[in-house]
């Protein structure tokens, strides 16, 4: 069974950047599709970004062009790159890993919001 950790999180202005990291451990299956979720008190938990074993991904509109999700591979280890933050970012992110992305990456940026195996949460606060 895979554990995952983050680590990253904290408080930056907007327009900073921050980046997240997800350090598994464990069993790590090759098949395995990676992602991102975030949840706010003001808005739904929502898939952020995806990123399946091929390097195809996915994300939520409101992070295109600001977000970038990428994997060590040697290291196990998933980020999230995310630069001119907002205010609407704030929020819990979880690091999030599926058994597969067998149904694409939009799929499963729809999916992990429910399913899946997640790391504990860590907290992004971006102030005005």
């Amino acid at each position: 069974q895979v554990r995952l950790v983050e680590s990253g999180g904290g408080s930056v202005q907007a327009g900073g950047s921050l980046r997240l990291s997800c350090a598994a451990s464990g069993y790590i299956n090759d098949h395995y599709c990676y992602g991102w979720l975030r949840q706010s008190q003001e808005k739904e938990r929502e898939g952020v970004a995806v990123l399946d074993n091929s390097g195809s991904t996915a994300y939520t509109d409101a992070v295109k062009g600001r977000f970038t999700i990428s994997r060590d591979n040697a290291k196990n280890i998933l980020y999230l790159q995310m630069d001119r933050l907002e205010p609407e970012d704030t929020g819990t992110y979880t690091c999030v890993v599926l058994n597969h992305c067998a149904y694409g990456v939009a799929t499963a940026l729809r999916t992990i919001t429910h399913t899946g195996t997640w790391g504990q949460g860590i907290r992004v606060t971006v102030s005005s």
